[in-house]
């Protein structure tokens, strides 16, 4: 925590002079006309606006990518394995990330080929930039996301029938789309937590069976559960389906 906040006060410290050196007033507000007849922003809104955008920028990683179905998923195979904090949340968070940026990566670079990239070359503006790269994002939610969902979100919000996936709004496939990965996320754990809780009753029967009623299951069923996700290959299983499960 520490370090973070080292990190903020020297970034605070370092757009000081930039703050001192700006014009006073309201000059940030001024918009400027293009020969087009579209506006052009000042520099200042444009630092604004994307500093902005950083700072959601978690919140996006969460809630529009496959992160969501992925962590849960892991968190739920470490609960049903019983093996209390391993692997660590540190770890089933980095594998959910990298794992994601794999699943992940075809959208990523669409949104770089039709929008960051003529962005950068200053081919488009960045109101065009910023609506190319929603289209490839837009198309990855929709692909994910239940029917169902989506009308439930629409009805609540008296938005009516859409004719094309076109024309749902982001505000409606947001919420729709993280409602489906919940689901989806929570049928694969309970696929998961089927065999280990088979092995966990077959453990408890013999146990009462043999009157060792104060013995705890869980401290016999674990090398057991642990043996069989080791043979099965369970982590390439778990991560092949995962992976499998967005690109169907």
């Amino acid at each position: 925590m520490k370090s973070w906040l080292k990190l903020g006060f020297m970034l605070l410290a370092g757009c000081l002079p930039m703050l001192a050196a700006a014009e006073p007033g309201l000059a940030a507000l001024k918009v400027e006309p293009a020969a087009d007849g579209s506006e052009t922003y000042t520099v200042t809104i444009q630092v604004l606006l994307f500093m902005t955008a950083l700072s959601l920028l978690p919140a996006a990683l969460m809630m529009m990518t496959s992160f969501t179905r992925i962590v849960i998923v892991l968190a739920i195979l470490r609960q049903a394995l019983g093996t209390q904090s391993s692997p660590s949340n540190q770890v089933i968070i980095g594998l959910a990330l990298f794992l994601s940026l794999f699943i992940m990566m075809p959208v990523f670079d669409r949104i770089y080929d039709e929008a960051l990239e003529p962005y950068l070359e200053e081919q488009i503006p960045a109101q065009e930039a910023v609506q190319r790269a929603a289209v490839p994002l837009r198309g990855f939610m929709l692909q994910q996301t239940r029917d169902d969902d989506l009308l439930l979100f629409a009805n609540i919000s008296n938005a009516g029938e859409f004719e094309t996936s076109d024309d749902v709004p982001f505000t409606l496939l947001m919420p729709a789309f993280v409602t489906s990965e919940l689901k989806t996320a929570f049928q694969i754990g309970f696929l998961i937590l089927i065999p280990f809780l088979v092995i966990d009753l077959v453990i408890a029967t013999l146990l009462m069976s043999m009157g060792m009623m104060m013995l705890s299951p869980m401290i016999i069923s674990l090398p057991f559960k642990i043996m069989l996700f080791v043979l099965i290959d369970g982590w390439s299983l778990i991560m092949g389906t995962l992976a499998a499960s967005f690109m169907s």
